[in-house]
């Protein structure tokens, strides 16, 4: 609703503002949030908007609530569907799309998520199902047909798969992808030519698509062609450098050219990315005692036998490096393990007669040695043989003969990517150079571990110092995802300070409640509920800068939804930035200063922008987010040496997100 302020209207036209003040005692003494209950589109929108903040968790309680309300409709179930789905709650999920499909079995997209669920609970012959199903009402959508032919080669049925394949490749001969899944199912039919044939194909439509060049890689690597399937996962890498998957198999590659520096840091990088990454440790490990490193090679394989401790493998390894180091007890304790499985182990039985012997106990070497004479073994069976190319075994291989033999994936699988608009949207929409959200008020204390900051503003301790403990407000610029106990508390307390406002004594009495409701609200992510009582308040009380503020915050995150939904927002946006002027003219302080700048921003007015963010450091040099925006603000506009300075200072303060960009434009 659009209010307009009293001190607007010259003197002759003031009989018309009678309608907006007693608008304005209705709207202070109905309870809304009863009216809320009922208002099904309204709770909708709200669940939606959670949604786009990603608290599906709050979401699922406005659904909960539209569902109660109105049981008969398919979208709250729908939606409620798509909140689980994030929450990895795949089974609920789908029982809720199946709700849906009851009450209307004509919305492609309800199918296509409940495969996504089956997908997930690898129920691949449900998940085709759902896809034949889609694919009646959408046949076109070339998402569904990529995502059926994974199901099927989940299925093995690949010769359906194939059909699936030709028929896309006649609607869409120019997609990259398609000639990519071509070649993994030929791949999988052992026809490794056709297969490279058609990896070629999609690389030539599309080369910069990095998981094309890694299948491009499977195929040289199972043809042992090491040189080529390094090229290729150089390029796959260059496109998708936080892969761990590639770097361990460069490294193999690498390793069969007796490139061991290189493979050494291939390790090292995937582990940097997938620290618990068995193959990375094991063959890491493999690789540091080839070089002499026995000590890390052992912390390596320390790691292995935490992931499995009852791989003989790296227990034998880890028995011959501590045998080297100078540790016999603890070497014998692993031989003793492997050679209780393995009982004619000739080699591990040498091995723990020598650390027997080094030990004194001449018995227990004597035991030893006379069973491996006794089968008239070579005493060659005792020495450690170096690595060589070639030599490697799949990782299910348990022959520990083998020991010293790098461990390769048993199938080189390609990583398989669902099509959808559900699964990484909202997840990875503020993922790399995103600007800090605005500063708001909340019920909520922002939590941090590392940094200890706080956010003062004299007005709002003057509100907190007549509020209980569990009530105060505070200056926040991350909302923190409430819990289903947190959410019910919450909506708990809109509903005990509805019935305060109903029962308010004075106006000032209730716009101080009015306040505090729309603050609550805010928390709840009902910004509709919250910019309405800020919008009451303000006609009572303009010279609150806080009321202001929080209006101005409120619309922000509300167009951000409704921009996402497609609606224009530009006039809306306007008004945000009228009312945090309107606040900053009534108290300036650093937090308007750089909700203001993000505004400015937001709309690519950088000059405008950079000027409020060092307005907000002017005010508080401690304010790591105004750092750290101005700095993107300063990249956005080519200024990178005053942008990597300010983010700089921005990780200095404890926002360390900064140095991973810091990190980017130097490369």
């Amino acid at each position: 609703m659009a209010w307009v302020s009293i001190k607007r209207f010259p003197r002759s036209k003031r009989l018309t503002v009678l309608l907006p003040f007693y608008l304005f005692n209705f709207l202070l003494f109905t309870p809304l949030t009863t009216y809320a209950q009922f208002n099904t589109e309204r709770l909708l929108t709200m669940g939606r908007a959670s949604l786009y903040y990603d608290d599906y968790v709050l979401g699922i309680q406005y659904f909960n609530q539209a569902i109660t309300a109105k049981p008969y409709l398919f979208e709250p179930w729908y939606f409620r569907a798509v909140a689980k789905y994030y929450l990895d709650d795949f089974s609920g999920a789908e029982n809720d799309c199946s709700e849906a499909i009851k009450r209307n079995p004509y919305v492609v997209g309800t199918y296509e998520l409940r495969g996504l669920c089956r997908i997930q609970q690898k129920n691949y012959d449900m998940a085709v199902s759902d896809y034949d199903s889609a694919l009646r009402y959408a046949p076109e959508n070339i998402n569904l047909w990529h995502n059926r032919v994974l199901c099927r080669i989940q299925q093995k049925n690949y010769e359906q798969a194939m059909a699936d394949l030709d028929s896309m490749k006649i609607k869409w001969s120019k997609n990259a992808t398609i000639y990519a899944l071509r070649s993994e199912v030929l791949l999988l039919q052992k026809d490794t030519v056709q297969a490279l044939e058609a990896i070629d194909k999609s690389l030539e439509l599309d080369a910069y698509n990095g998981r094309a060049w890694a299948q491009r890689a499977i195929i040289s690597l199972a043809q042992e062609e090491w040189k080529s399937a390094e090229a290729s996962l150089d390029k796959a890498i260059h496109l998708l450098p936080r892969e761990a998957g590639l770097y361990i198999n460069r490294a193999l590659a690498r390793f069969n050219q007796s490139n061991l520096r290189g493979a050494m840091a291939d390790y090292d990088t995937a582990l940097d990315y997938e620290p618990n990454n068995f193959l990375g440790h094991y063959n890491r490990g493999l690789l540091r005692a080839q070089v002499g490193d026995d000590n890390r090679a052992i912390t390596d394989f320390d790691f292995v036998l935490k992931l499995e401790p009852d791989n003989l493998m790296a227990l034998y390894n880890r028995a011959l490096l501590l045998e080297q180091t100078g540790n016999p007890r603890a070497a014998i304790r692993d031989y003793s393990k492997v050679i209780s499985e393995y009982p004619n182990f000739w080699a591990g039985l040498h091995q723990r007669a020598q650390c027997y012997r080094k030990l004194g106990m001449t018995k227990q070497a004597e035991l030893d040695e006379f069973r491996i004479l006794k089968a008239q073994l070579d005493k060659r069976f005792g020495r450690q043989p170096r690595l060589s190319p070639k030599q490697m075994r799949k990782r299910s291989d348990e022959d520990i003969e083998k020991y010293n033999q790098l461990a390769v994936a048993d199938e080189q699988e390609m990583e398989h990517e669902y099509q959808s608009d559900y699964r990484g949207r909202v997840q990875n929409r503020r993922v790399g150079m995103d600007y800090m959200p605005m500063y708001m008020l909340s019920n909520d204390r922002q939590q941090d571990a590392v940094r200890h900051y706080v956010a003062y503003d004299n007005h709002v301790d003057n509100i907190n110092s007549s509020l209980p403990a569990d009530h105060k407000i505070y200056i926040v610029c991350n909302q923190s995802t409430l819990s289903e106990a947190a959410t019910r508390k919450y909506f708990e307390y809109i509903d005990t300070l509805t019935l305060q406002i109903d029962h308010s004594r004075s106006t000032q009495q209730a716009i101080t409640l009015l306040l505090r409701r729309a603050v609550a609200y805010s928390v709840i992510q009902n910004y509709e509920s919250a910019i309405e009582d800020l919008s009451t308040f303000i006609m009572s009380d303009s010279t609150s800068s806080l009321a202001f503020w929080q209006r101005a915050v409120c619309q922000s995150r509300f167009n951000d939804f409704n921009a996402a939904q497609g609606t224009d927002v530009k006039l809306k946006t306007a008004s945000v930035l009228c009312d945090l002027t309107q606040a900053i003219n009534i108290s300036p302080n650093a937090y308007l200063y750089y909700n203001r700048g993000n505004v400015y921003a937001a709309r690519n007015d950088y000059a405008h922008a950079i000027d409020d963010y060092t307005r907000a450091i002017e005010a508080d040099s401690s304010l790591a987010e105004a750092y750290y925006n101005r700095g993107l603000t300063y990249l956005a506009s080519k200024q990178q040496d005053k942008g990597i300075s300010d983010l700089s200072k921005a990780g200095e303060l404890g926002l360390f997100t900064a140095y991973s960009i810091i990190k980017k434009q130097r490369k």
